[in-house]
């Protein structure tokens, strides 16, 4: 039981549909993550173990970190990257496997930092599924110039295939810093035309927005409400998160 729980509001019990949190885990040890956990696991939907971070840890870490995070109800997945990684070097079978031995069961498929086709994508996306893993893919490119010559109709075009193609959610993409990329501005302000003109033409129950920053994550809980789902956020960020979610702090008190 929570303290001064009468005065909260509630929220979807896990696993949840939509009010989704996904968490970035930069490189956390196993006990602080653990801790961690004990406390706020219960606000963490995905925890996504960022980028290649896996490959610099030791296996057999990784591998508890991935059964804690789950014993918590929570879907650790591997990063984009390490995919992107695999696919470059023709490594998918391998790639699998680890994943599996290692206890993963969601990877993330995306194309933010290497060239892949479309229509490659989706079939890797296929082949993830096939192999017995829940997909979240991710649209977008991480160099800001590449991710500019992509339109909201093809973001919208990539994203519905994608889906169609079985991915659970797809994440649109922002990066760690979530500034100059995708449906951020350079201040890291979000552009609310491209947001709506992506509603109107996705279903946005299907979307896990990046929203690293707490300007962000405020602007869309205002938005949207607070059931919006809302991803990359930092380990440090997630009781924040989730007051502002219940209306806890000045920002969103009252204005839910």
């Amino acid at each position: 039981m929570k303290s001064f729980e009468f005065l909260s509001q509630k929220r979807q019990a896990k696993p949840r549909n939509c009010g989704i949190t996904m968490v970035l885990d930069k490189g956390l040890g196993l006990q602080t993550a653990q801790s961690l956990m004990e406390i706020s696991g219960d606000y963490v939907d995905y925890l996504k173990f960022g980028w290649g971070t896996s490959i610099v840890h030791d296996r057999e870490i990784v591998k508890a970190k991935v059964e804690m995070y789950k014993s918590f109800d929570i879907t650790p997945y591997t990063g984009g990257t390490l995919f992107e990684l695999a696919h470059m070097q023709d490594k998918l079978d391998e790639f699998f496997a680890e994943a599996r031995n290692l206890g993963f069961p969601a990877i993330e498929i995306s194309d933010g930092s290497t060239s892949i086709s479309h229509e490659e994508k989706i079939n890797c996306i296929k082949l993830a599924k096939s192999e017995g893993f829940e997909v979240l893919s991710e649209v977008g490119k991480k160099d800001p110039n590449l991710d500019k010559e992509l339109t909201l109709d093809e973001r919208i075009q990539y994203m519905q295939e994608e889906l169609d193609a079985g991915s659970s959610l797809v994440i649109v993409e922002a990066r760690e810093g979530g500034k100059n990329i995708g449906i951020f501005d350079g201040a890291g302000k979000a552009k609310e035309d491209e947001i709506d003109y992506i509603l109107d033409n996705f279903d946005g129950s299907k979307i896990l927005w990046e929203a690293p920053n707490k300007d962000q994550q405020v602007f869309f809980i205002l938005k949207l409400g607070n059931t919006v789902n809302l991803g990359n956020v930092s380990t440090d960020d997630i009781t924040s998160l989730e007051t502002l979610r219940l209306g806890l702090r000045g920002d969103t008190l009252g204005k839910i």
